[in-house]
C-alpha cells in the first residue's frame, strides 16, 4: 500500500452491545496502520459487525455484505459477529467475503488482517460456542455525548424462541472493579453519559458473585460521567432497589426498557419466559408510582406460535391498561435451533402483521400522551453532536427527544435546562433552554 494507512470501515448491526464491541474492535487495530473512514466511503477493509436475532436481522446482514462487495469488489471484507458465529457457512457462500470471525475471534480480528489479498474462498473461524468462557470488555468512543459500556454477556435463560445463548454462550462479566476502571476511562474521553448494555444486564454478577445493583452504587460515583441508563433489564432482575436508585434523582435516569414479549400468561409460559404479566405489570406501575414522568418502554411480539386471537386480545387489552411510554413491537420469526421452531399453531404472516400493526398504532397513542404529560416542564437535556432540521438535539433524563433552536455553534455535551413547549410532527418536542 505505499507506506500509506490502511483505510477501514465499520458497519455494526443489532443492539447498543454490538456497538460498544464495534468501537472496541476499531480501537483494536494499530494507529499507524490503520486509518478508519465512513462505511460510505472507499476503503481497503470492510468489517461487518452482524446480528442474529430474527430472520430480518439476517437479511440485512446479507444486504450489508452484498451492497459492499459490488461497490468494491477489490476490498477486503471480514464479516464478524452473531450471525457469522451461528451460520458462518451462509455468509462464506456469499462472493466477495474474505474472512468469516465468530464471537469470540472477532476481537482478535488484528492477527487475522495481516494478510489483505482478496481470498479465493473465505477464510473461516468460529470455535463452539460452549468455548466461550472469556469476558472481552468493550465500550464505545467517538461521542462527546453518550458512550455504550459493556458489562455483561451471554445469557443462561433458554427462552424457546432466541438464537443469542447459542451466538453468545453463558451469562457472564467483569468484576465490579474492571468495570468501574472502563467506567474511569469513558469519562476521560469527554463523554457525560453511560449506557449501560449487555445480553441480560440485570444478570449481572452471574460470574464474580456480584449483584447488579454493587455496580451501580460504585459507578455513580465515578467522576466526570453525570448520567448512567440500563439498555434493558428483565422484569424478574428489576429489584425495588434498582427502581428506588432511579427515582432518588441521583444519576441513574428515569428511563426503564423492559421486555415483555407478550401479555398473555399461556404464550409466556410457551416462550419459557420467567415472570408473569401480573409481575409486569408490577414492576411498571412500582416505577410510575414512584417517578411519575419516567420513561418505560416495552418490548413484544405478535404471531408467536400457537397465539389464538384470544391470546392477542389479552395481549392488547394488558397493554391498553399499562401506563407505558412506548413499545417496540416484532413478529415471531423463525430461528433453526430454538425450542420454538418445533412448536405447532404456527401464525400466518398476515395475521401477525396485523396484530403487529394494531399495537404499533397503540404504542404511537402512549408516546403521544407521554410527551403530553412533559409539556410546560424544565428537564436537564442532554445535547448530542447532531443536528435535525436545523435544530440542537438531545434527551431528557426520561429520554424525550428534545430539539431547541440555538444560536451558539455547538451545544453538544452540555447539559442545560429546557422548557418543554410543544409536540413537532414526527413526534419529539421543540424546547428552549431556560437562561
Amino acid at each position: 500500500m505505499n507506506g500509506r494507512l490502511l483505510r477501514v470501515a465499520f458497519h455494526t448491526l443489532g443492539c447498543k452491545l454490538n456497538f460498544a464491541e464495534t468501537s472496541t474492535i476499531a480501537r483494536s487495530l494499530p494507529a499507524g496502520q490503520f486509518r478508519r473512514v465512513s462505511f460510505n466511503d472507499e476503503a481497503d477493509i470492510y468489517i461487518i459487525n452482524t446480528c442474529s436475532v430474527t430472520d430480518a436481522a439476517d437479511r440485512k446482514c446479507r444486504h450489508a455484505i452484498r451492497k459492499i462487495t459490488g461497490r468494491h469488489p477489490g476490498a477486503f471484507v471480514a464479516v464478524v459477529g452473531c450471525y457469522a458465529q451461528l451460520n458462518p457457512g451462509a455468509i462464506a457462500s456469499i462472493p466477495g467475503v474474505d474472512l468469516v470471525l465468530g464471537t469470540n475471534e472477532k476481537f482478535d480480528i488484528p492477527r487475522y488482517i495481516s494478510n489483505l489479498e482478496k481470498r479465493d474462498s473465505p477464510e473461516v473461524h468460529s470455535c463452539e460456542i460452549e468455548a466461550t468462557g472469556g469476558f472481552n470488555p468493550s465500550w464505545s468512543a467517538g461521542d462527546r455525548t453518550r458512550s455504550f459500556l459493556k458489562v455483561q454477556d451471554g445469557c443462561d435463560y433458554k427462552c424457546s424462541y432466541c438464537t443469542i445463548p447459542l451466538a453468545r454462550g453463558r451469562s457472564r462479566n467483569l468484576p465490579v472493579a474492571e468495570c468501574i476502571e472502563e467506567a474511569n476511562r469513558i469519562s476521560a474521553s469527554g463523554a457525560k453519559e453511560i449506557v449501560l448494555t449487555g445480553i441480560n444486564t440485570g444478570d449481572f454478577g452471574k460470574s464474580t458473585g456480584e449483584k447488579f445493583t454493587d455496580l451501580l452504587k460504585e459507578l455513580v460515583r465515578v467522576e466526570g460521567i453525570e448520567r448512567y441508563r440500563i439498555s434493558s433489564i428483565e422484569p424478574n432482575l428489576l429489584t425495588d432497589e434498582v427502581i428506588e436508585m432511579a427515582a432518588a434523582g441521583g444519576r441513574l435516569m428515569p428511563h426503564f426498557h423492559i421486555p415483555l414479549q407478550s401479555g398473555c400468561n399461556k404464550t409466556l409460559a410457551a416462550m419459557k419466559r420467567r415472570y408473569t404479566r401480573e409481575l409486569f405489570a408490577e414492576r411498571v406501575l412500582k416505577i410510575r408510582k414512584l417517578m411519575p414522568l419516567a420513561g418505560i418502554g416495552a418490548d413484544v411480539i405478535t404471531g408467536f406460535p400457537g397465539e389464538t386471537e384470544t391470546d392477542f386480545e389479552e395481549t392488547f387489552t394488558f397493554l391498553t391498561s399499562l401506563p407505558l411510554s412506548y413499545m417496540h413491537i416484532f413478529r415471531f420469526s423463525v430461528r433453526p435451533g430454538t425450542a420454538a421452531a418445533d412448536l405447532p399453531g404456527r401464525v400466518p404472516h398476515k395475521t401477525a402483521e396485523e396484530r403487529s400493526q394494531r399495537l404499533i398504532k397503540l404504542s404511537a397513542a402512549k408516546k403521544h400522551s407521554f410527551i403530553r404529560a412533559s409539556l410546560g416542564t424544565v428537564e436537564n437535556v442532554l445535547f448530542e453532536n447532531t443536528k435535525q432540521q436545523g435544530m440542537f438535539t438531545g434527551f431528557t433524563p426520561n429520554y424525550i427527544k428534545v430539539l431547541v433552536r440555538h444560536s451558539r455553534s455547538g451545544l453538544a455535551g452540555e447539559i442545560r435546562p429546557v422548557r418543554l413547549s410543544a409536540i413537532t410532527d414526527d413526534g419529539d418536542i421543540t424546547g428552549e433552554i431556560v437562561k
